[in-house]
């Protein structure tokens, strides 16, 4: 038996001692970890730094690295995504929609974990403990396939993990985390359906691609993130400039930044002109159509591939439409089903958008970057769903569930 499948075959044997923890054993590991990992939090960005020594060697781009590195602000960030995990509901066990048939049986939708969840995942080391708690809290055993380029990271904080679940005497197979980065082993995870009852994978185009075409397990796509903002002919321009730089430069490397601009011709000289001069200081490179580039004065012309291109960069696209409807119509053409923004003070118009607009999340007048599990109450998330079936948007814990019907009888039988 070789270590994945050792790894694997522990999960899925810990999954039914997991299942049936109280909650206030969940949520004293969850504590746990957070408390611990801020105590060691020297020792997880020394372990950090070997990561980003090798990333500046490789020459990562900059949004990348961004992703990457942790200080001790993110890491105190990460630990109270656990406890703000904690204080949640338990949906474990809850009953829903109970109810009498003629013949006298009661039944009844009972919540309960998915089992083992396989999440793989590129540069990103808090996601290593997001993971962790969300698919503890739901009562799932979990197994890490990270990207080689975080390694030491999630090493180190797998292992804070792990003390966390001994000083609480729970299995520490609740967690695994498969060091071997290899291809091989990557596409034999994906097969692993004896073992795994869900696979989540979690990074670029690239990555989710390879999952979805050659995985056996069932998968939850999270999607890429060629997230528009859309400035009407009625919004409040300084407010968009607002939102355009915040949704834009506030972290680059992160899949709810705004990658493309879509604004009404009726406004577009005013509004380009004050976002030019906001954007400029971030040194923001505008990839521009001819409408735009007559206005602009710094901007590269835009090509077909821009339209639909998730940069992770100081890199945006630029287009000038004529209507509400002509901006939804591109969005939906050239989006990835995640965030979406209209920037307006007319009613109809952003009904029309909220409507219309085919993606997970959809904005009046507010920032891409609030797509997210920490800034929507779940104290952290597995992932960006794009998809449609089981969970959309950010995954908190009940997209970590499922369900069971239980039914009582008092004796009938079927006619």
């Amino acid at each position: 038996m070789n270590n994945l499948t050792k790894i694997c075959k522990a999960a899925f044997e810990a999954k039914y001692t997991l299942a049936k923890l109280n909650v206030e054993t969940k949520n004293q590991v969850l504590t746990d970890t957070a408390r611990l990992l801020v105590e060691n939090a020297s020792t997880i960005i020394e372990a950090n730094k070997e990561d980003l020594k090798n990333a500046d060697a490789k020459h990562m781009p900059a949004g990348l690295r961004d992703r990457l590195c942790l200080t001790e602000e993110r890491i105190e960030g990460i630990a109270e995504g656990l406890r703000q995990v904690a204080s949640l509901d338990d949906p474990i066990g809850s009953v829903e929609e109970m109810k009498k048939r003629p013949n006298g049986l009661l039944i009844g939708k009972k919540i309960v974990p998915v089992g083992v969840i396989g999440v793989i995942y590129e540069a990103r080391p808090n996601v290593t403990a997001d993971v962790f708690a969300l698919c503890f809290k739901t009562g799932n055993a979990v197994v890490l396939k990270g990207g080689s380029d975080a390694m030491h990271s999630n090493v180190a904080i797998v292992a804070v993990i792990k003390e966390a679940l001994k000083l609480n005497g729970v299995t520490e197979d609740a967690v695994g985390l498969i060091e071997d980065t290899s291809r091989e082993t990557t596409t034999e995870f994906m097969k692993m359906n004896d073992y795994l009852d869900l696979l989540i994978p979690r990074g670029g185009a690239g990555l989710i691609k390879s999952v979805v075409m050659n995985a056996t397990v069932p998968v939850i796509e999270t999607g890429t993130g060629n997230c528009h903002v859309y400035v009407d002919s009625d919004a409040d321009l300084d407010m968009a400039v607002d939102i355009v730089e915040n949704a834009k430069t506030q972290r680059i490397g992160v899949c709810n930044a705004a990658e493309s601009l879509l604004v009404h011709r009726d406004v577009a000289k005013e509004f380009l002109v004050k976002l030019e001069g906001r954007l400029k200081p971030h040194h923001v490179e505008l990839r521009a159509d001819e409408a735009s580039r007559e206005i602009l004065t710094d901007a590269v012309s835009a090509t077909e591939e821009d339209w639909g291109k998730e940069y992770l960069d100081y890199i945006m696209s630029v287009k000038v439409v004529d209507s509400v409807e002509e901006a939804i119509s591109h969005i939906n053409r050239y989006n990835t089903g995640h965030s979406e923004v209209i920037v307006t003070n007319n009613y109809q118009h952003e009904e029309l958008f909220l409507n219309d607009v085919d993606a997970a999340c959809v904005y009046v007048n507010a920032s891409t970057r609030f797509t997210d599990g920490f800034e929507f109450g779940f104290g952290a998330e597995i992932g960006i769903s794009t998809q449609k079936l089981h969970a959309r948007g950010p995954m908190g814990l009940m997209a970590l569930t499922s369900y069971k019907y239980i039914i009582y009888g008092n004796g009938q039988i079927r006619k």
